[in-house]
C-alpha cells in the first residue's frame, strides 16, 4: 500500500509538471501565432527593399509556412497512442518532447520559439493521449495544476509569464530534467496493462463528446476563467483581491471532500438531468459574472470557475471489453474546437479590421467578411458556446458519477496546497507603493498608442515600450489600444504590468469586452476616473476622464481613440468613418461640457489618438473650440507619431487651454509601437486650480 501511495505521488508530480509546461506553451503559441500571421502577412503586402531588416517581429512568409507545417506534424503525435498504446514507454517519448520543448521556448536553439511551443503541444497530447489509456484518474490533475501554477507564476509576473523569459532557463532545465526522471521511474515501477478485457478506472476513453469537452474547457480556461485579471476585467472588480479566489476555485476540486459533496449533490438529480443543471449554473453564473459590473459579478465568476474545473473528471470514462481506444484522434479535435473558438474570441475584438478576401476567393466576399464582422459583441456568446461544448460529456452520462473521495492524508495535502498557493499568490500579487509626485510647479504629460504592445510588424516588447515611457519623463501618461488579458497579447493586464514596472497608479478604461480600451498611468495621485462609449460604427472606443491632484487644485484629462480611417472594401466608406470621428468629437464635447457647467473648465487636458492628420476639419474643430496643440507648426519628421514603413503621420495629440501653458513639447523616437509617445510639459505652478 505504502509503494502504490509513493508511486500515485510520482505520478502526480509528473500530471502536474507536464500540465505546467503545456499551459504555458499553449498560451504562448496562441499569441505567437496571432502576431506571426500579423507580421507575415504585412511583410507580403510591403515593399521588400523599404522594409527596415532591423526591426523587431519581421516574419517572412516562407517562415511562418515552415513554423505551420512543423505545428501541423507535431499534432499527429498523439495518433501513435492508437497504433502503439500497448507500448507503455510511449508516454516517456511525450514527456521528454514536452520536456524538450519547454526548455527550448526560453533559449535560442535549433528550433523557433514557435517551434518549440508546438513541439510542447504535440509532446503534451501524446502525454495525454497515454495518461488516458493507463492512468485516466490522473487527468484532472494535468489541468488543475498546470492552470493553477500558471496564475502563480503571473502572480510573481504582475500578469505577464515570467517563465518565458531567458532568465528562467536554469530553472527550466531543473523542472524538464525532473519531469523526465520522474516519468521514467513512474513507466518502470508501475504495472503493464495485459490484460485488455479488464474494465478500471485507470483504463480510460477519451470520446468524441469528450474532445469536444476538452476544446471547450480549454477555451473558457485560456480565455476567461483560468487568468484573474481577466475576471477581473470582465467584471469590473479588484486584481489583487480576486487573485487568491479565482486560484483557490481552480485548484479546490482537488480536495477529496469537495468532490464528494459535489457526488451527493448532483446524485439528488435524475441521471438524466444531472449534465444539464450543471450546465446551467455554469452559464448563469459567467452570464452574472460578465453583465453585473463589482464584487458580486467577480464571485460569480468564481463560482463559474470552480464549477467548470469540476468537469475535468467527466471527459473521460472507463474503455470497454476490447474496445478501439481513438483518444488520440479525439484530443486532435479537441485542439480544433479550441482553435475555432478562439478564432471567433479574435473576431470579437478585430471585426472593425476585416478586409475582402483575395481576387481569387471573391466568390467568398459576400459571406465571410459580414460573418465575421458580426462577432461584434459576441464576446458572451462564445463564452456561453464554450460551456455548452465543455459540459455536454457530463449530460451523456447517466449511471456513473466520476467525482469520488479520498483518504484523510490526501485532504490534508490538497487543502495545504489550496491554503499555501492562495495565500503565495496574494501575496505575489500585492500592488506596490507608488510614491506621487506633489506640490510641483510643472508636470510633464504624454500619450500613447501602444498597439497592443506590439510594434509595426508586431514583435511584442512591453519592456520597450516601459523604458520608452522612463526615458520621456511623463508624470502622467495616456494609452491608447490597450489590453487588459487577451489571449492574443499572451494574457497579459499591460495598463496593470506597466504601472508596477513604471511606479506608477493607472486606471484602465475598457471599451470591448472587458479587456481592450484605455488606460492613465500617473505618478501624481489620482482622485477620480470614469469612462463613457461613444457611439462607434467602426471599432468601439469611448472617452475616459482622470482627475489628478498635483497640488491643492486637480487637472483634468480626457483620454480618447477616436474611429479608425481604412480603406476596407465591403466595409465602412472613407466618408462613413470621417462622420463616425466627428460624431464622437461631438458626443465628447457633450461630455465635457456636461462634466464642467458653467462653461468653466479649469485646468484641463484632451488627448489620444485622434486617426486625423492636423488640416483635417476635424482636429481644426479642437483649435475652434479654443484648444491649442502644443506640438503645432512642427515639420512632420519631428512631430510625426505614426511611424511605419513608407508612411509618416501625425494621427496623436494633447490638447490644453489656457491657465494650463506649455513649455515644452516632443515626441519621443521609439519603435516599442506603430506609434509615436507625444509629451508636453506643462506649467502648472501659476495656473488658478
Amino acid at each position: 500500500m505504502r509503494n502504490r501511495f509513493n508511486l500515485q505521488q510520482i505520478q502526480i508530480l509528473e500530471a502536474g509538471l507536464i500540465g505546467i509546461f503545456f499551459v504555458q506553451a499553449v498560451r504562448l503559441l496562441i499569441g505567437l501565432l496571432y502576431s506571426r500571421f500579423a507580421s507575415a502577412a504585412l511583410v507580403s503586402a510591403l515593399d521588400p527593399a523599404a522594409i527596415d531588416r532591423t526591426a523587431t517581429g519581421i516574419v517572412e512568409p516562407s517562415m511562418l509556412t515552415n513554423e505551420i507545417s512543423f505545428l501541423v506534424y507535431i499534432l499527429a503525435l498523439p495518433l501513435l497512442s492508437i497504433f502503439l498504446g500497448r507500448v507503455r514507454w510511449l508516454m516517456l517519448v511525450g514527456v521528454v518532447a514536452a520536456a524538450i520543448g519547454r526548455a527550448l521556448m526560453v533559449v535560442d536553439g535549433p528550433l523557433s520559439t514557435m517551434m518549440a511551443a508546438s513541439l510542447v503541444l504535440g509532446g503534451g497530447l501524446l502525454y495525454l493521449a497515454m495518461l488516458i489509456r493507463s492512468r485516466a484518474q490522473f487527468l484532472p490533475y494535468f489541468f488543475i495544476v498546470g492552470f493553477g501554477a500558471d496564475q502563480i507564476f503571473r502572480a510573481f509576473g504582475n500578469t505577464a509569464d515570467p517563465s518565458v523569459l531567458p532568465d528562467y532557463l536554469g530553472i527550466q532545465l531543473v523542472l524538464s530534467l525532473i519531469a523526465i526522471a520522474l516519468s521514467f521511474i513512474a513507466i518502470s515501477r508501475g504495472l503493464k496493462r495485459d490484460d485488455e478485457s479488464a474494465v478500471s478506472e485507470d483504463f480510460g476513453l477519451l470520446t468524441l463528446l469528450g474532445g469536444i469537452g476538452l476544446g471547450g474547457l480549454m477555451f473558457l480556461q485560456l480565455t476567461l476563467l483560468a487568468l484573474p485579471n481577466v475576471v477581473a476585467g470582465r467584471a469590473g472588480v479588484d486584481y489583487t483581491a480576486f487573485v487568491p479566489f479565482v486560484l483557490a476555485a481552480t485548484l479546490l476540486p482537488l480536495i477529496p471532500p469537495i468532490r464528494a459533496q459535489a457526488r451527493v449533490f448532483i446524485s439528488t438529480f435524475d441521471g438524466a438531468l444531472r449534465g444539464w443543471l450543471w450546465m446551467l449554473i455554469a452559464a448563469l453564473l459567467i452570464v452574472a459574472g460578465t453583465r453585473f459590473q463589482g464584487p458580486a459579478g467577480g464571485a460569480a465568476l468564481v463560482g463559474a470557475q470552480f464549477i467548470i474545473g469540476m468537469t475535468w473528471w467527466w471527459l473521460v470514462r472507463p474503455q470497454a471489453e476490447k474496445e478501439r481506444n481513438f483518444s488520440g484522434l479525439w484530443l486532435i479535435l479537441s485542439v480544433v474546437i479550441m482553435g475555432v473558438l478562439l478564432l471567433g474570441d479574435s473576431f470579437t475584438y478585430e471585426y472593425a479590421f476585416v478586409r475582402n478576401l483575395a481576387p481569387e476567393l471573391s466568390t467568398l466576399n459576400s459571406i465571410v467578411p459580414p460573418l465575421l464582422r458580426g462577432f461584434r459583441g459576441m464576446g458572451l456568446g462564445l463564452l456561453l458556446l464554450g460551456v455548452f461544448l465543455a459540459v455536454l460529456p457530463m449530460t451523456q452520462v447517466q449511471r456513473r458519477i466520476p467525482w469520488k473521495g479520498g483518504t484523510i492524508a490526501q485532504t490534508l495535502l490538497g487543502i495545504i496546497v489550496v491554503a499555501a498557493a492562495s495565500v503565495g499568490a496574494a501575496y505575489a500579487a500585492r500592488p506596490p507603493l507608488v510614491a506621487g509626485v506633489r506640490n510641483v510647479d510643472n508636470i510633464r504629460v504624454g500619450t500613447y498608442n501602444i498597439h497592443a504592445g506590439f510594434n509595426e510588424f508586431f514583435g511584442y516588447d512591453l519592456e520597450e515600450i516601459a523604458r520608452t515611457i522612463e526615458r520621456s519623463g511623463a508624470n502622467v501618461v495616456l494609452l491608447q489600444e490597450v489590453e487588459g488579458g487577451r489571449v492574443t497579447s499572451f494574457g497579459v493586464d499591460q495598463s496593470l504590468w506597466l504601472a508596477r514596472r513604471l511606479g506608477m497608479d493607472t486606471r484602465f478604461f475598457p471599451t470591448n469586452e472587458g479587456l481592450q480600451g484605455l488606460a492613465v498611468l500617473s505618478n501624481v495621485e489620482i482622485v477620480f476616473d470614469e469612462g463613457r462609449l461613444l457611439t462607434s460604427m467602426g471599432n468601439q472606443t469611448g472617452l475616459q476622464r482622470v482627475q489628478v491632484r498635483p497640488d491643492a487644485g486637480v487637472v483634468t484629462l480626457y483620454n480618447t481613440w477616436l474611429g479608425l480611417l481604412l480603406e476596407t472594401p465591403g466595409g465602412l466608406t472613407i466618408e462613413e468613418q470621417q462622420q463616425d470621428q466627428e460624431r464622437q468629437l461631438n458626443e465628447a464635447f457633450g461630455i465635457i461640457s456636461t462634466d464642467h457647467p458653467g462653461g468653466n473648465l479649469g485646468r484641463i487636458v484632451i488627448g489620444g489618438t485622434f486617426n486625423n492628420t492636423p488640416t483635417s476639419p476635424l482636429i481644426q474643430k479642437m483649435r475652434d473650440t479654443g484648444f491649442v496643440d502644443p506640438l503645432a507648426g512642427l515639420p512632420l519628421e519631428i512631430s510625426a507619431t505614426l511611424w511605419r514603413t513608407g508612411l509618416r503621420a501625425r494621427l496623436d495629440y494633447l490638447w490644453i487651454r489656457p491657465p494650463l501653458l506649455a513649455t515644452r513639447a516632443g515626441v519621443i523616437d521609439s519603435p516599442a509601437s506603430d506609434h509615436r509617445m507625444a509629451v508636453i510639459e506643462l506649467q502648472i505652478s501659476r495656473a488658478n486650480p
